[in-house]
């Protein structure tokens, strides 16, 4: 497990297994590597762990997804399903979106289900403070939630 690092890299990116990580803990350290000028990618999204009981998280979601435009709904805001679209969106709100360098922090970010074969030779970091602590049975992964919500594999 390597530590995160500050260092700015524009040949290769910075590859972080999610595997039974907390979504908001990957999310803020994965922005400040972003607003550092690294390229990120994050791997195994359907594996990220969501914190609370899982009636409260998948109850709080489908609420989520029923906003939208009263003139056409069409034309609303679109909620992702799938659990490399909602990592993406998380962690976009970490980073400052409407300035400069938000933005360009946020083009230098992937996110991938399961490992592609292009990223295979690259070392994968995970980040020590935002692994699970408790036992898997006190989490639910975004897979799981992605699912239920309408992802089909």
């Amino acid at each position: 497990m390597a530590s995160q690092e500050n260092v700015i890299s524009t040949d290769r990116p910075i590859v972080v297994d999610a595997t039974d990580h907390i979504a908001g803990r990957l999310s803020s350290n994965v922005a400040k590597l972003l607003l550092n000028g690294n390229r990120v990618s994050i791997v195994n999204c359907e594996k990220i762990m969501l914190s609370g009981t899982r009636t409260n998280i998948i109850y709080h979601y489908r609420k989520f997804l029923e906003v939208n435009s009263v003139i056409h709904p069409k034309h609303g805001p679109v909620h992702a399903r799938r659990p490399d679209t909602i990592m993406t969106r998380m962690v976009r709100g970490m980073l400052p979106k409407k300035k400069p360098s938000g933005l360009l922090a946020h083009k230098r970010l992937r996110t991938y289900i399961g490992s592609p074969r292009e990223l295979s030779g690259f070392e994968k970091i995970q980040f020590k403070q935002a692994k699970i602590t408790k036992s898997a049975a006190n989490y639910t992964t975004i897979g799981d939630i992605a699912k239920i919500i309408g992802w089909t594999e």
